[in-house]
């Protein structure tokens, strides 16, 4: 019985599990000062703030691990390596990921690995020493917990044959595993890209001894994996970019075939491989897998004419002309509906009972959607759009079914899915269902703000296979620790699947699996992981997978309790002596006026240039950052197409009023007293309106640094300075229910989505709007400031708008005070349900800081004693502030 090796498993601050299911991982290049010009520059002007941005880039355009070489003569590698680890690990939305810690000296590599939280990748060690340093490094690597790439390289040079490669990366991986006992998962092979195309005849085979070696590998080196650097194979072609592109992207599409797990690759340099030239495409590949020796001549020659730009492509309705059952499966693949109920009834006539052309090709297409999503090769969006059509077909075939009395088809599964009580939104769970719809499962979706009783309720009595919950709000992960418990006492054993914007692997292990033991509790990162999680509850392989999940969770909750107790926390008295003490004399600009501020139906075209859409194709699961993201050689064409229809969705929305913009604006006098805020009615201070109570960072942290409060950010009482501070509630979400209504009664999952999702959007985009508005004109403290909206979307600006519940403020109580304080309900429609979440949910709430030294920054975990002093200060039991940021106490 052969071994079960386990997956490589890499993480910054999430996780990255690489299974034969992850795809290509995309290796981050531009953080390498011997690769990038500007990089290089930034880092030798210490201008690390813009050398950040660089690596944030990378992270926002869809790089899955962060390659950082230091090595230039003229720079200090290894200081300069620790300098910009640690800066990283201070910004979350780059050290989610994992970093690739690239040198040619080990001093180097080692300082990096003492700084990288989580688990990296060293790049790179080899046999060119011989194998005694290889075996040091090796050891010294796995001892720091990293994983490692090896260079086909020995003590008599690079490997460039065939045969070279795999000797050398076979006596690697047997010194590694054998004598050095490496997890042979973390092993991974860079077999060596060398140009073809070179003239020089011994070039030829580089591309295909490469593809060989990597299929060998992958073959006969048990859990070991292949990257490299594409972009060395088209070197010969240099300046033209045509034919360049062509090359990455086609010798990706073998290499791949054969087994190459990730590499460095810029995805500028890629071509669609189906949307290459045919013509150039034979070409490419006569040079790649050496076809013919006339190879090189030939590609050179075509090369010159190939630097214009391609083809317009025109609508093919060739389609229509092949039989109905291959028509259907076009159908649902492109996600074309205006032809399905024409086909559909044309289909419904060749077999004898309707419900045959619903398991027979309607099923037949969504199997091959299924297929082409769980390879990579569809995305979200049409996969939604496929379930569109789906449903459109189903919804025709209904009424022929029922008049023949007819059952329902049979299933793979029935799901049961909710959003959570006290949490309405669904745009998450809305996909997955879709997603899990469309590979035959029958989703039962009780909607949002769902009471425990009622969800097992529904379970008991429709006998579902699983148990779906989703949350947005912090509160949410109480109500779903509350109904594992319930679970739990009735005695249940169905597997609870958990997802959400809040939720984690983490979270799910150490807080809502303990007490659940009766059946399997999986988190699910998304809805393309949503379909494997759930055939893996309810397949042949059940057992084994959830024996690995128990495994894995309850090692998670040992290294978090042991994470835990490494750590070290201020009383709150003594994080207080941390605070940083700021200059407001000279850093104060009265307002124009205080009060409040109301803007009602505020014209939605006005707001369009504020929009962000990253986040727009982040709903999708389209990875990358606009409007790169539109170009990108992965999810392009797909970003292409929903960015297309959200375009044309928005017209509508402005042009026929389908929703309406509100918002209230409040400029207040206030002055901070430790980490409490006094709001005043007016300049005499003689009534307190309301006081906003702050959280403050208690983690211990290195000599110099601060433990910050919002109330910073605001003048002490006692300076006899009269501070200000603003509230801001908006919505674009009014008028939004009938239109999502009207598309899911048409079976229109897809454009019920995407409204959703412009919707949250725009409300995004008011909230930037109204902050403009507000530091320009209505406070006025910066009135000359021009952004654009790019800058704005990367916060150049003076001042913040933190939001409760957000990490720099995550206590969610604090809403029902700037609610009152704004009269925000009666003057926008905005509500709060128990749960503090906002209805409608396209709208943003959240405080105004000026200080020009005001920053975001996370409160992170607190101790007892701050939630005592808050409860005490709010006047509330403190169980009841304990259950509000629980996911904030350090055990």
């Amino acid at each position: 019985m052969s071994k079960i090796i386990p997956p490589l498993k890499l993480s910054g601050l999430e996780p990255l599990v690489i299974t034969k299911e992850t795809n290509f991982v995309n290796i981050g290049e531009r953080t390498n000062v011997t690769g990038s010009r500007k990089f290089l520059r930034l880092i030798q002007e210490e201008k690390y703030e813009e050398a950040l941005a660089v690596a944030l880039d990378q992270v926002q355009g869809g790089a899955q691990i962060i390659d950082i070489n230091m090595d230039e003569g003229m720079i200090d590698g290894e200081k300069t390596m620790v300098k910009f680890l640690n800066l990283i690990a201070s910004e979350p939305d780059i050290a989610r990921v994992p970093v690739m810690i690239d040198s040619s000296k080990w001093e180097i590599i080692e300082a990096g690995l003492k700084c990288i939280q989580g688990k990296g990748v060293v790049n790179s060690i080899s046999l060119k020493e011989g194998e005694d340093s290889f075996i040091y490094y090796a050891k010294k690597i796995k001892r720091y917990g990293a994983a490692v790439i090896v260079m086909a390289f020995d003590e008599q040079g690079q490997a460039d044959t065939y045969e070279r490669r795999i000797e050398i990366c076979e006596r690697s991986y047997r010194i590694l595993v054998d004598k050095v006992g490496f997890p042979c998962q973390d092993i991974i092979f860079d077999p060596n890209i060398f140009p073809v195309a070179t003239g020089m005849e011994e070039h030829n085979n580089n591309a295909v001894d490469f593809f060989r070696a990597t299929r060998w590998i992958k073959e006969n080196l048990p859990g070991a994996k292949v990257s490299g650097g594409v972009s060395n194979v088209s070197f010969s072609f240099r300046g033209n970019d045509r034919v360049r592109e062509a090359m990455h992207s086609a010798f990706l599409y073998h290499a791949i075939r054969e087994g190459m797990d990730m590499g460095i690759v810029n995805p500028s340099m890629l071509e669609v491989y189906d949307d290459i030239d045919k013509t150039l495409l034979e070409y490419v590949e006569d040079v790649l897998l050496n076809r013919r020796p006339d190879a090189t001549e030939r590609l050179l020659e075509y090369a010159e004419t190939v630097k214009g730009e391609g083809k317009k492509r025109e609508i093919d309705l060739s389609w229509r002309q092949e039989t109905v059952q291959e028509r259907l499966a076009h159908a649902l693949v492109k996600g074309i509906v205006e032809f399905i109920e024409e086909d559909v009834e044309e289909c419904r006539h060749q077999y004898e009972r309707p419900i045959q052309v619903i398991e027979g090709p309607l099923m037949d297409g969504m199997n091959i959607v299924g297929d082409l999503f769980g390879s990579g090769k569809m995305f979200l969006p049409q996969v939604v759009k496929s379930a569109r059509v789906m449903k459109k077909a189903v919804g025709y075939l209904l009424p022929f079914i029922e008049a023949e009395k007819d059952g329902k088809r049979e299933a793979a599964g029935k799901i049961l899915m909710a959003t959570v009580k006290g949490d309405v939104h669904d745009i998450g769970k809305n996909i997955v269902g879709v997603v899990l719809g469309c590979n035959n499962y029958e989703v039962i979706d009780l909607g949002v703000m769902v009471a425990p009783e009622k969800i097992l309720e529904a379970a008991n009595k429709e006998n579902v296979d699983v148990i779906g919950l989703s949350g947005l709000i912090t509160p949410s992960l109480d109500e779903m620790v509350h109904l594992a418990k319930e679970m739990e006492r009735a005695g249940l054993s169905i597997p609870l699947m958990i997802g959400g914007a809040t939720t984690s692997k983490v979270h799910t292990a150490v807080k809502i699996e303990p007490h659940y033991t009766k059946g399997p509790t999986v988190h699910v990162l998304d809805a393309s992981r949503s379909v494997t999680v759930v055939e893996s509850l309810l397949g042949d392989k059940k057992t084994a997978f959830v024996e690995g999940l128990r495994t894995e969770y309850s090692r998670m909750r040992e290294h978090h309790m042991n994470n835990r107790a490494a750590k070290t926390y201020l009383s709150l008295p003594e994080a207080r002596k941390k605070k940083q003490d700021l200059d407001f004399q000279g850093n104060i600009v009265r307002p124009k006026r205080t009060g409040l501020f109301e803007f009602n139906d505020y014209p939605l075209e006005e707001l369009t240039r504020y929009i962000d859409w990253t986040p727009f194709f982040q709903t999708w699961e389209l990875a990358g950052r606009f409007p790169k993201i539109l170009e990108d050689e992965i999810v392009g064409e797909a970003a292409q197409k929903v960015y297309a229809d959200a375009r044309e969705m928005l017209r509508r929305i402005i042009d026929e009023k389908w929703l309406t913009a509100s918002a209230v604006v409040g400029i207040w006098p206030a002055n901070s007293v430790d980490e409490d805020i006094e709001i005043y009615s007016d300049e005499t201070k003689s009534e307190v309106l309301y006081v906003q109570h702050t959280l403050r960072q208690q983690l211990k942290k290195a000599e110099g640094a601060y433990n910050h409060a919002l109330a910073d950010f605001i003048a002490p009482k006692d300076s006899g300075i009269t501070d200000y501070i603003g509230g801001f509630v908006v919505t674009a979400g009014l008028g939004i229910d009938k239109h999502v209504q009207r598309f899911e009664a048409d079976h229109d999952d897809y454009n019920a989505i995407l409204l959703k999702a412009l919707a949250d959007r725009l409300a995004e985009a008011f909230a930037e709007c109204m902050h403009e508005k507000v530091r320009r004109e209505i406070w006025g403290y910066v009135p000359d400031e021009h952004f654009s909206n790019e800058e704005l979307i990367r916060e150049k600006y003076k001042g913040i708008r933190p939001a409760p519940g957000y990490p720099a403020c995550p206590d969610h109580t604090e809403k029902t005070g700037l609610f009152a304080l704004l009269n925000a309900t009666e003057l926008t429609g905005v509500s709060l349900t128990e749960s503090l979440a906002m209805l409608p949910t396209a709208s943003v709430s959240g405080w105004y800081f000026a200080h020009p030294d005001a920053k975001y920054f996370g409160v992170g975990k607190i101790t007892m004693d701050q939630v005592e002093s808050i409860a005490a200060r709010k006047g509330l039991p403190v169980e009841v502030m304990e259950r509000w940021l629980g996911p904030n106490l350090a055990e």
